[in-house]
């Protein structure tokens, strides 16, 4: 008998991350999953089998303590896919201080920092490293002025994790940054061109085609490689 495969999903409360472990169930994984607010996670729970975590990806301690919890356990799948949307109004000359830190803090740095912590867990030769990135994140497209910020934001998760794959040097590690489509859910609205399901699917499959294979890719929920 083939052994269950394993994911640890960071931030599932809801959307895509919900989606994926709904997703993942279903094609018989064991999925553990993180939320930030226990009190909102009732959507999650009624999966079923999840192992579910408390964490907010900015609280460092915190990561670490997760960490600690989940040491004994190793994932063919981590998948980063909390982040945030940013101010509503996303011309530069409007937002805070306060407001661009928690973007990037919150999309770019601290899904790299957790990383950090589980990379030694991801199972070795196979496992994958996946984070929810977005078209919007390619430089070369332009794209989502009306969102400067949060794709700027997205450009910068990109590049940290171009920096975070040179620094594993030669550790065999397959790194997705993934692009799930405009789909609808809160971030996406309800204009949006796909659904939760079609994207998840898609998100796993690609997760399965490259597993293995080693090296950074950016690539979207069809397989369609993405200029950086």
């Amino acid at each position: 008998m083939p052994t269950t495969k394993t994911a640890l999903i960071i931030g599932a409360s809801r959307g895509l991350g919900l989606g994926l472990a709904k997703q993942l169930l279903g094609d018989g994984w064991q999925v553990t999953a993180t939320v930030r607010d226990r009190q909102k996670a009732d959507a999650l729970k009624a999966l079923g089998n999840v192992q579910i975590e408390q964490l907010d990806i900015d609280d460092q301690p915190a990561v670490i303590a997760l960490s600690q919890r989940l040491k004994t356990q190793t994932f063919d799948l981590l998948f980063v896919n909390a982040g945030v949307k940013g101010p509503t109004n996303q011309e530069p000359g409007h937002a805070t201080l306060a407001e661009v830190g928690q973007l990037f803090f919150t999309n770019a740095v601290a899904p790299i920092n957790l990383a950090q912590r589980f990379v030694g867990q991801i199972r070795a030769d196979s496992g994958v490293l996946a984070f929810m990135s977005s078209v919007l994140g390619s430089v070369t497209i332009p794209d989502g002025a009306d969102l400067a910020l949060y794709k700027a934001s997205k450009a910068a998760l990109n590049s940290m994790t171009n920096s975070f794959v040179v620094q594993l040097g030669d550790q065999k590690l397959t790194v997705l940054s993934l692009h799930p489509g405009w789909v609808k859910t809160d971030m996406g609205g309800e204009n949006a061109h796909i659904d939760v399901e079609t994207s998840v699917r898609g998100l796993i499959d690609q997760v399965n085609a490259y597993s293995g294979k080693g090296g950074h890719h950016f690539v979207d929920y069809q397989g369609r490689t993405i200029p950086w």
